[in-house]
C-alpha cells in the first residue's frame, strides 16, 4: 500500500483490511475545514487510490463526528485576492470531480453532521453515499456569493432532479440525511450511530465482489457524468469569475461574524 500519510498530510488513512482503505479528512477545531494543503491532497489522493494494488474499495469520512464544513474561510479570502491562487484551486476543483469519476476503485462516503463545499464534493460523488439522519448537507456557494460550482451542475440534477437541485442549490437550504435518502441525493440512510458500521460493512461487500464487474459497471455509469463535463466546466468556470467580484467578500465577512449578507455586486448576467 501507498505511503498515503507522507503524500497526504492532511488527511488521515486507516488500513482496514481487504483491500479496504479508510481516507479521513482531518481539521481539528475547524469542523475538517478544508484549506490550501487539505483541497491539493483531497483533489490529489484519488489518483494514488487508484493506482494502489492493494486498494479494492475506500471510504471518505470525517473525524470528531463531522464531515467537513467546506472550504476554509482563510483559503477562500486567498482566491478571492489572489489571481495565481484561483487559478491554482480551480486546477485541483477541476481534479477533483474528475479524479473521483475517475478512480476505477469504488468510494463509499459516511456523511455525518455538517458537510459543505469541497468535502460534499466527494461525499456525494462517492458510488455509494450513506448519510447519517442527522447529517446536514448545505451546498453554500450562492450563501458564499459565487456561483454553485465544484459538483453541483454535474451531479445534483441527475441525483434528485432539476426541480430539487436548483431549490437547494439556490437557497442553500440545508438537507438532512433522512431528506437527502427521500429525494435521492444520497443511496442510504442511517442512524449515527450505526454509519460508519454500515460504511465499512458496504466496503468490504464491495472489496470481496468481481473487481472487473464491478469497476467496469462504475465505469460504464460514471459515462453520465462524463458526459455532463462541458455543464461542470461552466459552472466551475462561473464559480471561480465570483470569486474575483465583490460579493464574495461580503460572504466571507458575513460568515465570520455569523451575520446574514448584503450582497451589492452587478446583477448583470
Amino acid at each position: 500500500m501507498h505511503d498515503y500519510s507522507t503524500q497526504f498530510p492532511s488527511l488521515r488513512f486507516a488500513d482496514l483490511g481487504g483491500g479496504v482503505l479508510e481516507v479521513s479528512m482531518s481539521a481539528p477545531g475547524r469542523l475538517n475545514a478544508v484549506g490550501h494543503e487539505g483541497h491539493r491532497d483531497l483533489a490529489a489522493v484519488w489518483s494514488a487510490v487508484d493506482t494502489d494494488p492493494d486498494v479494492r474499495v475506500a471510504i471518505i469520512r470525517g473525524e470528531g463526528g463531522v464531515f467537513s464544513a467546506g472550504g476554509d474561510l482563510d483559503l477562500v479570502s486567498d482566491m478571492a485576492s489572489s489571481f495565481e491562487v484561483r487559478v491554482r484551486v480551480l486546477r485541483e476543483a477541476r481534479d477533483l470531480v474528475y479524479n473521483v469519476i475517475n478512480c476505477s476503485k469504488p468510494i463509499v462516503s459516511a456523511i455525518e453532521g455538517p458537510a459543505v463545499g469541497a468535502g460534499l464534493v466527494v461525499g456525494l460523488l462517492a458510488d455509494v453515499s450513506i448519510a447519517a439522519t442527522d447529517a446536514r448537507i448545505i451546498d453554500g456557494h450562492t450563501r458564499l456569493g459565487v456561483a454553485a460550482g465544484d459538483h453541483a451542475a454535474i451531479v445534483w440534477p441527475l441525483l434528485c432532479g432539476m426541480a430539487k437541485a436548483k431549490y437547494y442549490l439556490l437557497t442553500c437550504e440545508a438537507v438532512s440525511g433522512e431528506e437527502a435518502e427521500r429525494i435521492g441525493l444520497v443511496s442510504l440512510c442511517v442512524p449515527g450511530d450505526e454509519l460508519h458500521e454500515r460504511a465499512r460493512a458496504v466496503a468490504s461487500r464491495l472489496a470481496n465482489g468481481s473487481q472487473s464487474a464491478i469497476r467496469w459497471t462504475k465505469y460504464a455509469l460514471n459515462n453520465w457524468l462524463r458526459q455532463a463535463g462541458p455543464l461542470f466546466d461552466t459552472s466551475l468556470g462561473l464559480e471561480f469569475l465570483g470569486f474575483a467580484g465583490p460579493d464574495v467578500r461580503e460572504g466571507v465577512s458575513a460568515i465570520r461574524e455569523k451575520r446574514r449578507p448584503t450582497f451589492s455586486g452587478p446583477a448583470s448576467e
